[in-house]
């Protein structure tokens, strides 16, 4: 069993919806040949893209292909729309998430799958989630690495932090409108350098804010292997000991909250993920694949299986360490519904 912790969805149905319920943001998804499409969701344009983003027969394909046997699916980064009213969000978070409950509905031997949320307004995104995982069957959310430029430490937050703790949601940081974008418009660096920045970015607040201290049960997942934190380990250590700003939230070494994150498998090279793994721990990294856009690691099984790890760590990689929280986030919405949220 192999489990890909890390893929997008959006299909046409979804878009059609979307469209009908939302005349005044654009929303199509035009087809140019098998492969790919033109995708416009309100002012961005993103081309190519892949054609197995809304065709399941060629998602289901590329899984027997790649060796995948189920999938977490979230929702493009395109369409999570933090920048719109947010009853505007609202609107298009509930479609979407309602769009993958039919799919847990209907296939869940193959997919789980992740909310999106309207996090311009936390009290709203928090209510969304709940609702997205107890009614719908959803099992966290996909959120920015930052929302309209603000950091995850923003007080604003709180009540969407104590939310996802208490149902012990799944929370994929995923990078968007990334920092320094203006240095990185050539040779594609806004994806290759921009986005690992931005989630160490997210990661460092979310660390030295003091939220993954004040939030223990907290599950949060790093994109792309953790961007460049977990290779930046002692630089984080040693200016928390010697500077001042680092201990204004956070009264303990940062380790101790670097080591409360997940990772995905997300690095392209077998290397750089063999030191993840004797860093932060087999038990603390999952199989991820980015299905289904060009950056994405689709032979993400067969790197994992040239990193030489033991099977016991390698069954954790491909399986174990989200089944356990996919575990966890099942029984806690078995629970009564939570108290309304403390901003």
């Amino acid at each position: 069993m192999t489990i890909d912790a890390h893929a997008h969805i959006l299909e046409m149905e979804t878009v059609e919806e979307l469209k009908t319920a939302l005349p005044g943001v654009r929303f199509s998804l035009e087809p140019v040949d098998e492969d790919s499409a033109h995708l416009y969701v309100s002012d961005v344009h993103q081309f190519p893209f892949p054609r197995g983003a809304w065709d399941m027969e060629v998602r289901l394909e590329h899984m027997r292909q790649f060796g995948f046997d189920r999938q977490i699916v979230a929702v493009c980064p395109q369409t999570l729309l933090y920048d719109l009213d947010s009853r505007v969000t609202l609107t298009a978070s509930q479609i979407q998430n309602d769009a993958l409950g039919r799919l847990v509905s209907r296939d869940g031997a193959r997919f789980d799958a992740l909310a999106t949320a309207p996090m311009q307004s936390p009290e709203l995104a928090a209510r969304e989630l709940e609702r997205a995982m107890r009614e719908r069957g959803l099992v966290g959310a996909m959120i920015g690495s930052n929302i309209n430029g603000k950091n995850l430490d923003d007080p604003s937050l709180e009540p969407f932090w104590q939310v996802a703790e208490a149902l012990r949601a799944i929370i994929l940081v995923h990078p968007v409108k990334t920092a320094g974008a203006d240095r990185q418009k050539s040779y594609y660096l806004k994806n290759t350098i921009g986005n690992p920045l931005d989630t160490t970015i997210a990661a460092g607040s979310l660390i030295y804010g003091g939220v993954m201290e004040r939030h223990p049960d907290l599950r949060v997942v790093l994109s792309h292997g953790g961007g460049f934190l977990p290779y930046q380990l002692g630089r984080f250590r040693h200016a928390w000991q010697v500077r001042e700003e680092g201990k204004l939230h956070l009264k303990v070494s940062p380790e101790d909250s670097i080591n409360r994150f997940y990772y995905d498998t997300i690095l392209h090279d077998a290397r750089p993920l063999r030191y993840l793994v004797d860093t932060v721990g087999a038990e603390h990294v999952m199989l991820g694949s980015d299905y289904p856009f060009d950056m994405g690691q689709y032979d993400c099984v067969a790197v994992t299986r040239q990193t030489g790890l033991g099977q016991i760590q390698l069954d954790r990689l491909m399986k174990g360490t989200i089944e356990q929280l996919l575990v966890d986030a099942r029984q806690a919405v078995q629970r009564p519904s939570l108290a309304p949220v403390q901003s």
